[in-house]
């Protein structure tokens, strides 16, 4: 395990704020500890004398032996949290949790005390969670360090969300469902830990399988697709990531104060950190539960068994919609099922066993197309008869996956007549779902991590980066009292090295021949205006000007500026050297 091992399985946790004043966060956290975690509880609050039974300290560093304290979770207001962190920094506590909220998500005076709490945990090299969370859990040591209503399910899926609602409900639906967690953190606003360091801890964590996310952004992009790339070579990702819209993005900002971003920068950032993404809390759980459940298939081809035409159909349909394909059986298994199938038993993929089929039937078809080698996995479907026992089936399903090694996913189609099925799917850490396109879906997520972890990835390119040069073009801008660059985004791109036409702004006629005759061609003039947004909509932009047409084109520009705006700010304009063996550049704003 890494740095932060001892925040998820501490022996020693001290709860700052602890109180059992009914319908507090402090009662909340406190009282979970003491209903579930191994060790030791410790209660901080200089207000009290005890709280639910535990001796109050006035600090920390009150507490005996301060230093044998893994985790300090924080429940004080915000303008006392900072000193509480210095304290437990002070005490030599390492790993603190600040539950309290009304720091960076609230404003500027919010901003500024996050800034105050980031450089004691920096001070004191603290591992912080936080603040504006939920808290931690872990279940191997029954660590409920949160203030929810749940204690999750022992299980092997590591889980971090930005947003400490989105864990309860979670929890919740999980209970229901059956679904296990390792650990579980809510981020928070990511003051000091962040994603990353998430991801980094739990790739060594041997008994995490899978790491799920619920995201509105991403602190240190470099950093994570670094990290990523190393751990999904053996732990799967899968990340729900929000805020894709501007509405969202704009929720999101209001809600942890995340920044916002291209959207199609996060793809491909996610794409190149080999994460699997995902668009639904329902489509997380199912690529969980089959990742930490199933074996990688050594193909793309399905073959699928059902004793229902139309869920058959609907499943052969899911198939066309993936990137699986069904597949065709070699003539040996043809002959096996047409000997051991009914006459009215389609024996082609998918394979129809019909509506009278008992376990024993779905037996020799499954044991058949598995033995097959141009099967790569299976989805079983099957609905409730009189002569079939979901049970008894289960188990046949359980023993030939087991023996053929395959991935196997499964559609049981019913209510209560599913449990005892599903139980035993269950435990053999076979996925049941009740809509075929969700198993043939969960398959194609095998399919896709397969090739994350065969996939090579190219050294990131680096370049020098004239950092001076940057931020001076950037005040510059900023004197202007805007927030858009004009022109100057072509001096930032050649800034950070990347190429650009070559051209200058030039202030008056003479200028900008003289810049004309250097370049040596054509050229392309544009007006230079901060308050004329779209250039090409006034004929601000002309294409393919010769040198010497250079001088009477620029006088046009200014006049045309002032014709449609006559008190626009005219900073000049922009010449560039104009290549007809490329397309047109674009005109820019600004």
């Amino acid at each position: 395990m890494g740095r932060l091992s001892t925040l998820f399985a501490p022996e020693r946790v001290a709860v700052i704020g602890a109180t059992d004043s009914d319908g507090s966060v402090g009662r909340a956290i406190t009282s979970n500890l003491l209903a579930s975690f191994d060790g030791d509880v410790v209660a901080v609050n200089p207000y009290k004398d005890e709280a639910l039974g535990l001796r109050c300290y006035d600090t920390i560093g009150d507490v005996d032996d301060p230093g044998s304290v893994d985790v300090a979770v924080v429940v004080v207001p915000p303008n006392a949290a900072v000193q509480a962190i210095r304290e437990a920094g002070q005490a030599g506590v390492q790993n603190v949790v600040v539950i309290t909220a009304g720091f960076g998500e609230t404003g500027s005076e919010g901003m500024s005390r996050e800034q105050k709490l980031k450089e004691a945990a920096r001070e004191y090299d603290l591992n912080l969670v936080g603040p504006n969370s939920l808290g931690v859990m872990s279940t191997p040591d029954g660590l409920n360090a949160t203030f929810g209503n749940e204690m999750a399910n022992e299980g092997d899926i590591s889980f971090m969300s930005q947003s400490g609602a989105f864990v309860t409900a979670v929890l919740d639906w999980a209970a229901e469902r059956d679904v296990g967690f390792k650990d579980i953190v809510s981020l928070g606003n990511k003051a000091i830990l962040d994603e990353g360091d998430f991801v980094a801890e739990w790739g060594e964590d041997p008994q995490t399988e899978v790491i799920l996310g619920y995201l509105e952004d991403i602190a240190d992009g470099t950093k994570f697709i670094r990290t990523a790339r190393e751990v999904t070579q053996d732990t799967p990702i899968v990340l729900v990531k929000s805020g894709r819209t501007d509405a969202g993005a704009s929720a999101a900002a209001s809600h942890t104060g995340a920044m916002a971003g291209s959207e199609r920068a996060y793809e491909a950032g996610l794409e190149q950190a080999g994460t699997l993404r995902v668009e639904s809390v329902q489509e997380l759980f199912d690529y969980a539960q089959i990742l930490s459940g199933q074996p990688l298939p050594d193909g793309d081809e399905i073959a699928i068994v059902t004793n229902a035409g139309g869920p058959g159909v609907m499943t052969t349909d899911a198939v066309g919609d993936s990137d699986l394909s069904l597949a065709e059986f070699e003539d040996g298994t043809l002959d096996r099922l047409r000997e051991s199938m009914p006459d009215e038993a389609n024996i082609y993929n998918p394979v129809d066993i019909i509506g009278d089929a008992p376990a024993k039937r779905f037996e020799l078809a499954l044991e058949t197309v598995l033995a097959d080698d141009n099967v790569s996995m299976a989805v079983v479907v099957a609905c409730p008869t009189a002569v079939l026992s979901f049970e008894e089936l289960a188990e046949v399903i359980v023993e030939k996956q087991a023996a053929h090694e395959t991935p196997v996913a499964t559609t049981l189609m019913g209510g209560k007549s599913v449990g005892a099925g599903q139980e035993v799917l269950s435990e053999a850490g076979i996925p049941n779902y009740f809509d075929p396109a969700r198993a043939v879906d969960s398959l194609d997520a095998l399919r896709d991590y397969r090739q994350i972890q065969a996939r090579e990835y190219e050294s990131p390119a680096s370049f020098d980066v004239d950092r001076d040069r940057a931020e001076e073009i950037l005040r510059t801008a900023a004197r202007r009292d805007t927030n858009r660059l004009g022109v100057e985004a072509m001096e930032l791109l050649d800034a950070y090295g990347i190429p650009t036409p070559q051209g200058a702004v030039t202030r008056s006629p003479t200028e900008a021949e003289e810049v004309a005759q250097d370049i040596g061609d054509d050229v392309v003039m544009k007006i230079v205006s901060p308050d004329i947004l779209h250039k090409s909509d006034i004929g601000g932009v002309e294409v393919g000007v010769p040198p010497e047409e250079v001088r009477s084109t620029y006088e046009d520009l200014v006049v045309r500026a002032r014709n449609y705006q006559s008190d626009a700010t005219v900073l000049g304009s922009r010449s560039r050297r104009w290549s007809t063996s490329s397309p047109a550049p674009r005109p820019s704003s600004g």
